[in-house]
């Protein structure tokens, strides 16, 4: 409803945490002197075991999905919709990503910096040297935190990154990416398959007419224009030859002039959305200017535009009251879920940590992967871009929110702590995650089954940093 601005910026970064931030906030504030200890522990492995999901099952999810024979992108006749699945090479095979999500990872990357702070009070026997610790920890995440949304007021290309994504994500499939190779490119055949439908009596003509019948057979909305103002606009950019007709050559150099300009469909200027798809709502505003322009009416462009003031105010109010319940609901459920997990991981004779590490992280991210692994499948560079971006910013977000609430607790609360072993652990994956996914643009289909391990691995470690080494 807000596209990119301050709202997207700050407190829509911070929504996907709040479940977690609230059941770490509620199990502490109510929780008595005896169990506190073991919530804020049970917290920590909670954030340690969403980070190590994130990195290691979402992402090997999106390499193992979004996988194909790198040798297909050198034919500009595939089609994203005509992908022919064939045998997975463990190197011949992989993804690649644009270069803004190189960035983003390294964004993730600067994350680590408070954990390795505060990995230095294990070696630290004073209590006044780890609050002071714990204290300079807190403050530089806090800053990280406020840095990052700050950037994103001045700076908001991962807004509108992300805002990308959900639209692909849960729009209904648009015609021209029917026009796209796996890679994004024009696919040649399949835009002159399309011209000679539009061509209804065979002259290799498109006329005005034909052109608007085409038209009225989709859903458009342009900003300010009729479908036949729209038909106009487009008999004008197409028709070189100034014969009232569109050959098939401008057809084909038009759509592939269009398309090159951005290979996202939804934002170019003719974003056309199946009569048949049950969310046919995605619109776009005309530009022939830079891309950088394009971008910028991207940003103010909305998934859905109501048609009415009332309309509007009640998708604000249904929203909102949406935030409301969920966060009420979880401030109920966050102490008695913690004390049952608790109460579980006694009678089943496993460290309580290990339950909230694993359960919490699987029942809250389940619908990430789901939703990461529908792009994937797409196959192609935008849409693995998009998912990954949303694994890397959701990872920092998790970092910095749930690190910054779960300091704050131990420093206000003034409460003994040892979870060493899981911001080691946060601190190994995530340093190893983050070397990886800030230095490449392609991922071959292994480093997915590297991922993959990367959590059991991570289970194995924590066992053997508590039960035998006895860290925690």
């Amino acid at each position: 409803m807000f596209g990119t601005g301050i709202f997207g910026a700050s407190l829509f970064q911070m929504l996907g945490t709040f479940p977690q931030v609230i059941i770490m906030l509620a199990s502490a504030i109510t929780s008595s002197s005896d169990t506190i200890e073991s919530m804020a522990a049970m917290g920590m492995a909670m954030l340690a075991g969403s980070a190590i999901f994130s990195l290691s099952l979402v992402w090997g999810s999106i390499i193992a999905f979004g996988s194909r024979d790198s040798s297909s992108s050198s034919s500009s006749s595939t089609s994203a919709n005509q992908f022919t699945k064939k045998l997975i090479s463990l190197t011949g095979s992989g993804v690649e990503t644009d270069t803004e999500t190189r960035y983003i990872a390294r964004i993730m990357f600067v994350s680590m910096i408070p954990f390795l702070i505060l990995s230095l009070a294990k070696i630290i026997n004073s209590t006044t040297g780890i609050r002071i610790v714990v204290l300079i920890s807190l403050i530089i995440t806090l800053i990280f935190l406020i840095t990052y949304c700050t950037y994103q007021v001045f700076k908001p290309w991962i807004q509108s990154k992300r805002l990308q994504y959900i639209r692909r994500l849960y729009d209904g499939d648009s015609i021209l990416e029917s026009l796209l190779t796996i890679d994004g490119k024009p696919n040649e055949l399949q835009i002159i398959d399309l011209f000679q439908k539009i061509d209804q009596d065979k002259d290799s003509k498109v006329s005005k007419t034909e052109l608007y019948a085409f038209m009225l057979g989709i859903q458009i909305e342009e900003a300010g224009l009729s479908t036949d103002d729209f038909t106009d606009a487009v008999m004008k950019k197409f028709d070189v030859s100034l014969d009232a007709a569109i050959s098939e050559s401008e057809f084909v150099q038009g759509i592939s002039k269009w398309l090159d300009e951005d290979t996202d469909p939804t934002t170019n200027g003719l974003a056309v959305q199946s009569s048949s798809s049950e969310s046919s709502k995605t619109t776009s505003n005309k530009s022939q200017g830079t891309p950088d322009e394009q971008e910028s009416l991207l940003s103010q462009d909305k998934t859905s535009k109501p048609t009415s003031k009332l309309a509007i105010w009640w998708n604000y109010t249904k929203a909102g009251f949406l935030i409301i319940l969920g966060t009420g609901v979880m401030i109920l459920i966050g102490q008695p879920l913690m004390e049952s997990l608790q109460e579980f991981a006694t009678a089943a004779d496993i460290p309580s940590f290990f339950v909230s590490y694993v359960l919490i992280p699987w029942a809250m991210s389940y619908r990430q992967i789901l939703g990461a692994i529908s792009s994937a499948k797409k196959k192609t560079k935008k849409d693995i871009s998009g998912a990954l971006t949303e694994v890397y910013n959701g990872v920092f977000m998790n970092n910095v929110m749930g690190l910054a609430t779960f300091l704050a607790i131990v420093y206000i609360k003034d409460i003994t702590w040892d979870v060493s072993a899981e911001v080691l652990v946060v601190l190994l994956i995530c340093t190893f995650m983050g070397v990886i996914t800030s230095s490449c643009t392609k991922f071959q289909f292994w480093m997915g089954i590297l991922a993959y391990a990367l959590y059991p691995l991570s289970l194995l470690f924590l066992y053997i940093l508590t039960s035998v080494l006895g860290w925690s």
